[in-house]
């Protein structure tokens, strides 16, 4: 989350319309997440701070309060990551992958080879897309697929 002005209009153009509203916000993680994140997937306003306390953990990097709380409930059956979300980095990483994998049947668009759908399932969009591909092809090369 530490962007310049130019990637934060680039990456996030709808939440950083001008240069001025970028530059605000410029190298400042913590407050890009709260803007980007806010009043999303679970996520209270900007000034809440749970785009920060929410954003991105483990492998997939599981996002919002809406699935860390799902997660927590799948795997815990109570809503202890909603109070410490940082442990989705740790132990937790694989398993809230699978669990964001099953839960949103990303096997069905795997099957189909649709990527660009697991993209936005995932992302909410198709930002990174040319990496993801690049390095699923490097992959494919190395398993000799």
């Amino acid at each position: 989350m530490n962007y310049s002005e130019q990637s934060l209009r680039k990456v996030f153009g709808r939440y950083f319309p001008t240069d001025e509203s970028a530059q605000l916000y410029a190298r400042n993680p913590e407050k890009i997440a709260n803007r980007v994140y806010a009043n999303r997937m679970g996520n209270g306003p900007e000034e809440s701070g749970e785009g920060w306390k929410y954003r991105g953990r483990g492998l997939i990097q599981l996002t919002g309060k809406e699935n860390v709380r799902g997660f927590s409930l799948h795997f815990y059956s109570d809503e202890r990551l909603v109070t410490n979300p940082d442990r989705l980095a740790d132990n937790l990483a694989a398993m809230s992958a699978g669990w964001f994998w099953q839960v949103h049947a990303l096997n069905v668009l795997a099957d189909k080879g649709d990527f660009e759908g697991i993209t936005k399932a995932i992302n909410g969009g198709l930002n990174g897309q040319p990496d993801r591909i690049e390095r699923l092809e490097n992959l494919n090369r190395v398993m000799g697929i």
